[in-house]
C-alpha cells in the first residue's frame, strides 16, 4: 500500500536532484512509514538551489519520492500560488492509497481539502499547536490573528473527521484538538533517540554555560524571552551559545547588543547532529523559553546528554520536566530567577540531571517504535477497508 505524508517543511533540492533539509529531518525519518507504506510520497514544499547552506541533511531515500510544493514564504505568496498547490496536493491524494496528515500547517489543510470532498478516510499526526505558536509575540504579520483563529478551527476539525489520530503529548494536544475517534487515537512522541544521544552517566560538576537549540525563523523558542532574562543576570557572568538560524537572527542579535550582552552570547548558525552533542556536551544548563512547543526534540536531546533543563510551561514540555523546572511563558523575570536558583545549587543540579537522563531514556527507540508501528497498520487497514467517520 502506498502513501502520501503531507508535512509542514520546506526542503532544498540541488542540481542532481538529490534532496535535503535544513532542520535536521534525514533519511532515516521516513523509515517509520516505510515499514507498512511503500511507496512514499511526501507532500511539501521543495526549493531548488545552485548552493547548499552548511548544516544540511540528506533526506532522500528508497521507497520515499516529493510530491514538490511551491517554495512560497508567507500567507500573500501561498495566496498567489493557490491553484498550483491545490493542483498537486490534490493529484497526491488521488494517487496514495494512504494519507497521513501532519498538523498543523496549510500544507496539511490542502490535503484535508481535497479528501473533504471525496470522503476519504485519512489519519493525523498531530505535532504542534497553531493556537500556542501564534500567540501575540511568536509571528510578526498583521494576518497572525486571523491565522491563528483559522488554523485552530481547521485543525479541530480535522482531528475530529481522521479515522485515526497520532499525538506527540500523552494529554496537552488532546485537550485541545480532541480525536473524532478515541478509540484510534494514540500518544507517542514523534522523538526516537538512538544510542548515540545517550551519554553513560549523569553529570557531576557544572559551570554557568547555557544553551539553547532553535529555529531562528519565527520567534516562538523565546529568544528574546532568554535575552530579557540574561540582562537581569549580570552578576552571575553567565554565557549563552545558540544553536540555530533563521529570519530573525539579526534581530536577537541586535537585542543582546542592545542589551548590553552581546559578549555574553555566541551565534553558531545551523549545525549537524554531531556538532549539536558536542555543544551541548559543552553546556552546563539547557534553556527553553518556548511560547508554544509540541514535544521538543531539542529538550529530550539535552536530557539525554545529562544537561539539567529549564522550559516554559507550554505544550508538552511539562510532560518532560519537573515543576521546580518550569516557567510561565513569556515572563523574562520569572525564568532570570529560575536561572539563578539553578546555577546557584549545584546539588540540585546533579540531581537534576540524573532525573533528565532517566526520564529521556524512556524515548529510546524500543520504547516508541512498537507503538508507532501499530498505528500505522491500523491506519492501513481504515484506508484499505474505506471506514469512514
Amino acid at each position: 500500500m502506498n502513501a502520501a505524508v503531507f508535512l509542514e517543511h520546506t526542503f532544498l533540492r540541488d542540481r542532481d536532484g538529490r534532496v535535503y533539509s535544513q532542520q535536521g529531518l534525514d533519511a532515516s525519518f521516513w523509515q517509520r512509514y516505510l515499514e507498512v507504506f511503500a511507496p512514499l510520497s511526501v507532500v511539501s514544499r521543495v526549493r531548488d538551489v545552485d548552493e547548499l547552506p552548511a548544516g544540511v541533511v540528506r533526506t532522500d531515500a528508497p521507497g520515499v519520492t516529493f510530491a514538490a510544493l511551491p517554495p512560497y514564504v508567507g500567507p500573500r505568496a501561498f495566496a498567489r500560488q493557490i491553484a498550483a498547490l491545490r493542483q498537486i496536493a490534490s493529484q497526491a491524494v488521488d494517487d496514495a492509497d494512504a494519507v497521513i496528515l501532519r498538523v498543523p500547517g496549510p500544507i496539511a489543510t490542502l490535503g484535508w481539502s481535497r479528501l473533504r470532498r471525496t470522503r476519504r478516510p485519512f489519519a493525523v499526526e498531530v505535532v504542534g499547536d497553531p493556537w500556542e505558536s501564534l500567540a501575540p509575540g511568536g509571528v510578526r504579520s498583521r494576518f497572525r490573528p486571523f491565522a491563528r483563529c483559522w488554523m485552530w478551527w481547521s485543525q479541530r476539525r480535522q482531528c475530529a473527521a481522521a479515522a485515526a489520530a497520532l499525538y506527540v503529548t500523552r494529554e496537552a494536544l488532546q485537550r485541545r484538538y480532541p480525536p473524532g475517534r478515541p478509540e484510534n487515537a494514540v500518544a507517542c512522541s514523534d522523538v526516537a533517540l538512538s544510542p548515540a544521544d545517550f551519554v553513560a552517566r549523569p553529570r557531576t560538576r557544572f559551570e554557568r554555560r547555557l544553551i539553547l537549540v532553535g529555529t531562528l525563523e519565527v520567534l516562538y523558542k523565546g529568544p528574546h524571552i532568554l535575552a530579557e532574562a540574561l540582562a537581569r543576570l549580570r552578576r552571575l557572568d553567565l554565557h549563552l551559545t545558540y544553536v540555530g538560524d533563521g529570519r530573525r537572527r539579526a534581530d536577537i542579535e541586535a537585542l543582546v547588543r542592545r542589551l548590553g550582552i552581546g559578549h555574553q552570547v555566541m551565534f553558531t548558525g545551523r549545525m549537524p547532529r554531531e556538532g549539536v552533542r558536542d555543544a551541548l556536551d559543552a553546556a552546563d544548563l539547557f534553556v527553553l523559553p518556548s511560547l508554544t512547543e509540541g514535544l521538543p526534540r531539542a529538550l529530550l536531546e539535552a536530557m539525554a546528554r545529562g544537561l539539567p533543563c529549564i522550559g516554559s510551561a507550554v505544550g508538552g514540555i511539562p510532560e518532560l520536566l519537573d515543576e521546580e523546572s518550569l516557567v510561565p511563558p513569556g515572563d523574562p523575570a520569572a525564568l532570570a530567577a529560575r536561572i539563578a536558583e539553578l546555577v546557584d545549587d549545584p546539588a540540585r543540579m546533579a540531581r537534576t540531571s540524573q532525573r533528565n537522563l532517566s526520564v529521556a531514556a524512556e524515548y529510546r527507540p524500543e520504547k516508541l517504535g512498537q507503538r508507532r508501528l501499530e498505528f500505522y497498520r491500523r491506519v492501513a487497514e481504515l484506508c484499505a477497508s474505506g471506514a469512514r467517520t
